[in-house]
């Protein structure tokens, strides 16, 4: 007759309870094999002292004398979780400092588990035969993707180390990597050792094929390094560094890379981010990217299409209802220099410091905005340099009125003062050096009276919106050539904002008003539809922009939006520019994604170009597009390209083939970039990757 024990329903003082933690070594030290493959799932986890737990067995023996446990038979260990551990014959002393099973057979999930012939723990040491682990249990019929045997295993609790004899890893039942003695193989208890790492295997434009053989120096618990050192066929040598540190308040991130190329040119980059919490109002950010040249991180594959490198830092002070920040940033340009492109940013900001303040409210919803602004910039290539100070206050006062009116009035008023040297000016003026100020006062009244249908199966809304604004600026002085800003250009995000020129430097003098249409609906199936469409009319000329920014004296061109989303085979995501005199097609970015699991993915960029008011130059013309199909359940097929229709050429192709097994994945991917700067010329490159999934939630 079978015999079953609630290990959880007896007292906390009788041995039966005791037994709980017999077992639970005893588990420990079945999983301190699953760490030959780093399978990081323990089934202790589910077995501690204060978990329900059962024992079942064709008999069981308590010796009240020894305080020991022997089980008889088939025997069945079973947690809260689910996690099933079965054996023969069991023993186990008190507080498990001996213990013995035959035919082990561990499940620690679905797919993971474990099997031993015997086990036997004496004192510290624990010795197991004839083990077998997998984490693709079951994954395909009769046969498991992956496993590994060993044909004896001890592990030592003392030194936290486990010796293994006769190691195999089997794939589809054929032996692929065998091993004859591994000694000293780090126990789960063991977080961090020094010691190599899995080399990788990858190929690089020009440079042939490239081995990785890493290095990890464990010096603490929250502190270590990582030294890489990469053979190149066609190449000398790549030397890599990644070091980390955490302490109780900060995060400290390096990495960086050198070689001695064979041309004889040190080349090599160096990137950090730290964090640093300075109590619960404060935070420091220090920052550092840079590079020996604009090519280095493309042609060694650190390249991540940045068009410059930032260093420096940010300070941060908030609460409830303010904040300041204080930011300085030294740039390096990667993109190739072109005499007649003005690259943003223009200059070094050395530094930026920012603060924001708003009050409660001062009657019904009305509040005001206090802000300071301070900016230094530093361009080192020509010795120019612009210090400039700001001082706001705006005043925001939004009502409700009768019929669903909605107002809302807002002033302002700000203060600029700014330092010149060797700056070009806007009139004209070149190395112009001296203080300049200006007075720019500006309000706005705002109206929308949005409309809501609920119908049986939508709910649509209309809502027209009109603002109107003013803006002026009190000194007759020319300023300088934009410091901060990307310049001026017409969009829908553009409209209805305080300053829809980007940046603090430009600045609108003269009244203009905005005015569009939004319309929307929406279903209980997540399915949505919005349209807008708006326009801006400058009362006076406005200020010097880009003849392509769609501004003008009088109306400016349309712009809208169209987004819709079908919930799950299509989404379509449509931003356009028209001309005002002629409706011709200024601007258009338009993206849409059709499928869910199989899908197409097109996108479209085009936007006209024009030297002057009537000299149209070639315009911006390029398509993106791909698609994924799942030929199988396991087996998909992705493509992706970037093709320039100005330039005739694809940019950027990249696809492949991918076998997602649930407990390995295989990829053949192609790669083809068409780049072209210095010493890097983009080729197509085929890369072979597999990776092997050695339990939940982790993957190689």
């Amino acid at each position: 007759m079978t015999e079953l024990i609630n290990l959880a329903s007896y007292p906390e003082k009788t041995a039966t309870r005791k037994s709980g933690s017999f077992f639970r070594i005893f588990c420990i030290s079945l999983c301190h094999f699953v760490t030959l493959s780093l399978c990081h799932s323990s089934f202790a986890v589910g077995l501690d002292a204060n978990s329900p737990k059962t024992i079942t067995a064709d008999k069981i023996e308590y010796n009240v004398k020894d305080k020991t446990i022997r089980t008889v038979g088939k025997t069945e260990v079973t947690n809260a979780s689910g996690q099933r551990m079965t054996l023969q014959d069991s023993y186990i002393t008190e507080r498990g400092i001996n213990a013995s099973g035959r035919n082990v057979s561990l499940l620690l999930n679905p797919q993971t588990h474990i099997s031993a012939a015997t086990v036997a723990k004496v004192g510290d040491i624990t010795k197991v035969t004839d083990a077998i682990y997998t984490a693709c249990w079951n994954c395909d019929p009769n046969i498991n993707a992956w496993e590994i045997s060993a044909a004896a295993l001890k592990h030592d609790k003392t030194r936290q180390a486990m010796d293994f004899e006769n190691m195999v890893f089997w794939v589809y039942n054929v032996p692929v990597i065998w091993l004859p003695f591994l000694y000293d193989y780090p126990d789960p208890t063991v977080r961090h050792k020094t010691g190599f790492l899995y080399p990788s295997f990858n190929t690089t434009n020009g440079m042939g094929t490239q081995i990785n053989i890493p290095f990890y120096i464990s010096i603490s618990d929250s502190h270590d390094l990582t030294l890489t050192g990469s053979y190149l066929t066609n190449e000398n040598p790549l030397w890599q560094v990644e070091h980390r540190l955490n302490i109780n308040h900060g995060e400290f991130r390096t990495t960086g890379s050198y070689t001695y190329n064979r041309e004889g040119v040190s080349r090599w980059h160096a990137f950090n981010k730290d964090l640093i919490e300075m109590g619960d109002h404060a935070r420091l950010n220090l920052f550092l990217q840079r590079a020996s040249d604009k090519t280095y991180l493309q042609k060694y594959g650190f390249y991540g299409n940045q068009p410059y490198l930032d260093s420096g830092a940010r300070a941060e002070l908030f609460a409830q209802t303010g904040y300041v920040t204080a930011t300085a940033h030294i740039f390096q340009e990667l993109r190739a220099t072109n005499p007649a492109q003005t690259t943003v940013p223009s200059g070094d900001i050395l530094p930026n410091i920012h603060g924001v303040y708003q009050t409660e409210s001062l009657f019904a919803d009305t509040y005001l905005s206090l802000m300071g602004d301070i900016l230094g910039v530093q361009n080192f290539s020509n010795g120019s340099a612009t210090q400039r100070a700001i001082g706001a206050a705006r005043v925001v006062s939004p009502w409700t009125l009768p019929l669903g009116n909605l107002v809302t009035a807002s002033a302002s008023a700000r203060y600029d003062v700014y330092s010149f040297i060797n700056t070009a000016m806007l009139n004209g003026a070149t190395d112009f050096s001296g203080l300049e100020s200006r007075f720019l006062p500006s309000a706005y009244a705002e109206w929308s009276l949005p409309f809501l249908r609920a119908g049986e199966n939508w709910i649509q809304t209309i809502t027209p919106r009109a603002r109107i604004t003013t803006m002026m600026n009190r000194s007759s002085a020319a300023f300088a050539a934009s410091n901060d800003s990307a310049g001026a250009l017409l969009s829908d995000a553009s409209l209805f904002s305080d300053n829809r020129y980007a940046g603090y430097d430009l600045w609108q003098s003269g009244t203009y008003a905005d005015y569009g249409l939004n319309w929307s609906a929406f279903d209980r199936d997540n399915r949505s539809i919005e349209a807008f469409v708006g326009q801006t009319y400058d009362f006076s000329e406005p200020i010097a922009t880009d003849p392509n920014s769609g501004f003008r004296r009088g109306a400016s061109d349309y712009v809208g939006r169209v987004y819709l989303n079908t919930g799950k085979w299509l989404s379509l995501a449509n931003r356009f520019r028209f001309a005002e005199n002629n409706l011709e097609l200024r601007h258009l970015e338009s993206m849409a994604r059709i499928g869910d699991r199989n899908f197409i993915n097109l996108g479209y960029i085009w936007a006209a170009q024009f030297q002057d008011a009537v000299t149209q130059n070639p315009s911006i013309n390029e398509v993106v597009a791909g698609f994924g199909i799942y030929l199988t359940g396991r087996v998909s097929l992705k493509y992706n390209i970037t093709y320039n229709i100005t330039d005739t050429r694809a940019q950027l192709q990249t696809g492949g083939l991918y076998y997602e097994h649930p407990c390995y994945n295989i990829a053949l991917e192609y790669m083809h970039d068409a780049a072209r700067k210095g010493d890097f010329v983009g080729k197509a490159t085929i890369h072979l990757r597999f990776g092997i999934k050695l339990g939940v939630g982790n993957r190689q």
